[in-house]
C-alpha cells in the first residue's frame, strides 16, 4: 500500500536554530500517529509541512493524486462575518447535511446537537464566540467533512473529559480498517493511547518512530536509552546477559517478539511503585496533624442571570493529611468555587468549613501573571528569592536542583522570566509555589502549555512531595497518574466519589445526559417556582436580562477585536502578548459566564 504522504529530506531552518535536519517519513492509509515532543521543537512545522502549508527549506514533500486533506492548526482565522452553521456545514441546505449521520454526530459531540447550545446557537456570529467556542467550531467545521488524510494540531486543548473521550471514538470509527489516515500533535498522553498506532517523537532536528501508542512509546523509549547506556545503568549485569542471550543465534533471532516482553518485565520488576503511599502518608501527617479541611453539611448557592444555582448542597467532606484527589466535572459546576472553599476565598452560606491550624495552603492558577513582575530576574533568580532549597522527602533539594528536575538546563536557569515560552513560565510558577513548602497544594488546570516530557517530569516531583495534593483537571492521564481517588461534580449539588475513576464518570454523564448538567438547575428552579410555567412578570424581566446581556457580549466581542489586533502589532514583544492573552481568558470566562446567563434566562422568556 503506497504512502498518502511522502516527506524526503526535510530541512527546516527557524533563525539560527536547525528544526529538521534530513527527515524522511511517509504517512500510509490506516496510520493513526501521534507526534510529540518538547516545546518548540518543530512539531507544527513539521505538520504544516506535510499539509504543504509551509515549504520547506529543503527537501520535498508529495502528495498521492486526489489526496483530499484537511487540518486543524493553532491559528484561529475565521471568514469576517461567519457564522458557526457557514463554518461547520457551509452553505448546505439543511435537509441535506441534517440527514447525514456523521455530521449529526460531530454536532452532538462537539457542539451539543443540532441547535448547537454550547456555542449559542448555529446562526451565531463567530465574533461573539470564546477562543475555546471558535477552537471547537474549527474542528467541527473539519470533521464534518469527508478527508482521507486528518491533521490536527493540539485538538484537544479546549476540550473537557467528555470532549476527548468522544473525539477518540470518533477517530477510531471514522474510517474503515486500514483506511483513512490521521497525524496528530498533542499533549493528552490518553489520547494518544486510546487512538494512536504510532508515535513521532521531534527532537533535536531529527523524528524517531515508535510503534504503537504513548505506552508502547515510553517502553521503547526507555529500552532504547538503557542500551545505549546500559554501562552506567543500576542493571548493567542483566541487560548484559539479555543482549548476550539475543546473540547466541537463530532461536533468539525467532524468539525476538517474546523476548521484548520478557526482557521489559524483568527490567521493571524490582521498579518501587510512583510513590511510597504509605511512607507519605507517614510524613505528611508529621507535617499536618490529623486535620486538614473538612466541610460539615456545606451549601453554597450563586445568582445566574437573576436565577438561584445551586453548587454544593449539604456537601460533607473530609480531606486528609497525604490525600490525593483528583476532581473532574461538568463546566459551571463548581469546581473553581470547590477550591475557594478550600483556600478560604469562597464562605459557605451553610455549614462549616474547618481548616487544621498547621496547614499552609498553595495554588496554582489557570493564569501566570505572578510572574510578570519578575520579567527582568532570572528564572533561577525567580525562584530562589521564594527559597533557595526545598524539603523533598527526606532531603533538602536546591533551587537549581528543583529548576533542572523541571526541565531547566544550567544554562536556560539564567534566562530571564520574561523571555521564557508558555510552558516554561508554567513550570517556573509551580516551582516557586513547591519553594514555600506548602503542605495542601491545589492545582488548578496545571497542564495548560505543557509538553508530554515536561509532564512527566512534573508528576516525577508531585511523587516525592509528602503533603495534601487536590487536582482539577481535564486531563485524565494526569489525574491516574498523580491522584489516588477521583471525585466527581456532576451539576447536582452533591460531590461523588469514583472508586472506577474518569471512566466510571464518563458513564455517569452518559446515563444521566447533559439535561442534569448544571445548565439544567436554573431552569428547573425557574419551573419550580411559577408551576407549569414562568409568570408574565418573570417572562419580562427575563427578556430584559437578555438584552443586558447581549450588549455586555458585544462589548466584550468589541474588546477582543481590539486586544487581537495589539497582539498582532505587538508579536514581537512577548511581555505584552502575555500581558494581553492574560485579559483574554478573562475575557473568555466573562463570556461564558454572560452566555449561561443568556440561554438561563431564554429559558424563563420562553
Amino acid at each position: 500500500m503506497g504512502n498518502l504522504v511522502n516527506a524526503e529530506a526535510i530541512r527546516v531552518v527557524h533563525g539560527s536554530r536547525l528544526l529538521l535536519d534530513s527527515v524522511s517519513l511517509g504517512v500510509a492509509e490506516g496510520d493513526r500517529t501521534g507526534v510529540v515532543g518538547r516545546n518548540g521543537d518543530g512539531k507544527s512545522t513539521l505538520l504544516r509541512i506535510l499539509a504543504r502549508r509551509q515549504e520547506p527549506d529543503g527537501g520535498r514533500v508529495t502528495h498521492t493524486g486526489g489526496l483530499r486533506l484537511g487540518m486543524l492548526d493553532q491559528s484561529d482565522a475565521s471568514p469576517p462575518g461567519a457564522t458557526v452553521r457557514q463554518a461547520v456545514v457551509g452553505d448546505a441546505p439543511d435537509h441535506v447535511w441534517a440527514s447525514k449521520a456523521a455530521v449529526r454526530d460531530v454536532l452532538t459531540g462537539l457542539l451539543g446537537g443540532l441547535d448547537a447550545p454550547a456555542v449559542g446557537g448555529l446562526d451565531a456570529p463567530l465574533t461573539t464566540l470564546s477562543g475555546g467556542q471558535r477552537r471547537r467550531v474549527a474542528l467541527a467545521g473539519l470533521l464534518a467533512g469527508d478527508d482521507d488524510l486528518v491533521v490536527l494540531d493540539e485538538p484537544t486543548n479546549h476540550l473537557d473529559v467528555e470532549g476527548v473521550a468522544w473525539l477518540a471514538e470518533h477517530v477510531r470509527g471514522r474510517w474503515p480498517a486500514g483506511q483513512g489516515a490521521l497525524v496528530v500533535v498533542t499533549h493528552d498522553r490518553w489520547f494518544l493511547d486510546a487512538v494512536c498506532t504510532r508515535v513521532w517523537e521531534v527532537h533535536d532536528g531529527v523524528v524517531d518512530a515508535y510503534d504503537g501508542g504513548y505506552a508502547a512509546y515510553v517502553l521503547t523509549r526507555a529500552e532504547r536509552s538503557r542500551v545505549a547506556a546500559f554501562t552506567e545503568e543500576r542493571r548493567q549485569n542483566l541487560l548484559r546477559k539479555e543482549l548476550a542471550w539475543l546473540r547466541r543465534g537463530a532461536p533468539a533471532r525467532t524468539s525476538k517478539p517474546r523476548f521484548r516482553i520478557d526482557a521489559a518485565n524483568a527490567l521493571i520488576a524490582d521498579e518501587p511503585p510512583p510513590r511510597d503511599s504509605v511512607e507519605l502518608a507517614k510524613m505528611a501527617t508529621t507535617r499536618l496533624g490529623k486535620q486538614v479541611v473538612d466541610l460539615e453539611d456545606v451549601s453554597v448557592a450563586v445568582e445566574v442571570g437573576g436565577a438561584p444555582k445551586v453548587l454544593f448542597d449539604r456537601v460533607t467532606w473530609r480531606l486528609g493529611p497525604g490525600d490525593r484527589t483528583g476532581i473532574v466535572g461538568v463546566n459551571g459546576a463548581g469546581k473553581t468555587t470547590l477550591l475557594g472553599l478550600l483556600t478560604g476565598a469562597v464562605e459557605p452560606d451553610t455549614g462549616v468549613v474547618r481548616r487544621g491550624s498547621t496547614v499552609v495552603v498553595a495554588k496554582l492558577s489557570q493564569e501566570v501573571r505572578e510572574l510578570d513582575e519578575l520579567a527582568d530576574l532570572r528564572a533561577l533568580e525567580a525562584v530562589q528569592k521564594v527559597s533557595r532549597h526545598v524539603r523533598m522527602g527526606d532531603r533538602d533539594v536546591p533551587a537549581g536542583q528543583m529548576l533542572e528536575r523541571l526541565g531547566f538546563t544550567a544554562q536556560r536557569q539564567w534566562t530571564l522570566v520574561g523571555d521564557l515560552s508558555g510552558g516554561e513560565r508554567r513550570r517556573l510558577q509551580l516551582l516557586r509555589l513547591l519553594m514555600t513548602e506548602p503542605n495542601l497544594l491545589l492545582l488548578d488546570e496545571p497542564t495548560n502549555d505543557l509538553d508530554t516530557d515536561t509532564l512527566a517530569a512534573v508528576e516525577d516531583v508531585l511523587d516525592g512531595w509528602p503533603g495534601t495534593l487536590v487536582v482539577v483537571s481535564h486531563d485524565r492521564y494526569l489525574l491516574e497518574r498523580v491522584t489516588d481517588r477521583q471525585i466527581a461534580l456532576l451539576g447536582d449539588g452533591a460531590l461523588r466519589d469514583l472508586p472506577g475513576g474518569v471512566d466510571q464518570y464518563l458513564q455517569l454523564r452518559a446515563e444521566t445526559g447533559p439535561a442534569a448538567g448544571p445548565a439544567a438547575a436554573p431552569a428547573a428552579a425557574a419551573a419550580s417556582a411559577g408551576g407549569e410555567g414562568a409568570s408574565p412578570a418573570q417572562a419580562r424581566a427575563a427578556r430584559k436580562e437578555m438584552a443586558r446581556v447581549e450588549r455586555q457580549l458585544q462589548r466584550i466581542a468589541g474588546e477582543e477585536e481590539r486586544l487581537h489586533a495589539e497582539m498582532v502589532a505587538l508579536a514581537t514583544d512577548h511581555a505584552a502578548v502575555t500581558r494581553l492573552d492574560a485579559r483574554l481568558r478573562e475575557l473568555a470566562g466573562e463570556r461564558e459566564e454572560l452566555e449561561q446567563a443568556w440561554l438561563e434566562a431564554a429559558e424563563i422568556a420562553e
